[in-house]
């Protein structure tokens, strides 16, 4: 009997994935970005000169003020200073999440969690999920999060927030709604034969 079932999950396995795991992936991915959202709109990200220094603000700014134009705190923080701001520094964390899902989903830390931790738990899935697209939305969250990354480091305002809050949009109707945009518009380039065709054995 244990021989059979292990058996049936090989072939499982080998047909795709369980389609709850992404979902359960995107939710802590939501919550991340939702605590980083707050960060950005209280921190160095969204600060005008003449604000309260942001939460975690390190050091102090030298800057010339100009009239008629707005003075965002970020303009005049040095390099360093725009590294250390915890919003940059949570979403640098989930950027290589993200990376860490695309180079290796098996290995990724929330995907295990949900195989060790909350998958036998629950009741066996009644259909699988082709792992590419899944994979290619990990992709997508890390080209939106390093562009914010990058943005924030070259001062520009907001940058590092709207980034962070595009993210946390897409996360959340994946987790809440089971609607994963990334997925969707995988599924739209593969129409398009722009991305595989052939399935792959397992991910």
């Amino acid at each position: 009997m244990s021989e059979r079932t292990d058996a049936a999950a090989g072939r499982r396995s080998q047909r795709g994935i369980d389609p709850r795991g992404p979902r359960f992936v995107a939710g802590i991915t939501a919550l991340l970005l939702l605590i980083d959202v707050f960060l950005g709109l209280t921190g160095l990200s969204t600060a005008q000169l003449g604000d309260t220094l942001p939460f975690g603000f390190v050091g102090s700014v030298d800057f010339a003020f100009v009239a008629g134009h707005p003075a965002w705190l970020i303009t005049f923080a040095s390099p360093a200073q725009r590294f250390l701001d915890p919003a940059f520094l949570l979403l640098l964390v989930i950027a290589l999440l993200f990376l860490w899902g695309v180079l290796s989903p098996r290995t990724a830390p929330w995907g295990a969690l949900y195989r060790t931790v909350v998958a036998p738990r629950l009741a066996p899935p009644t259909e699988l999920e082709d792992p590419r697209p899944p994979r290619f939305a990990q992709g997508v969250g890390l080209f939106v999060s390093v562009i914010g990354l990058a943005l924030h480091l070259l001062g520009v305002p907001w940058a590092l927030t709207i980034a962070a809050a595009a993210a946390f949009v897409a996360a959340f109707l994946n987790a809440v709604f089971g609607l994963c945009l990334g997925c969707q518009l995988y599924l739209l380039l593969q129409r398009a034969g722009i991305v595989g065709r052939a399935r792959p054995a397992s991910a």
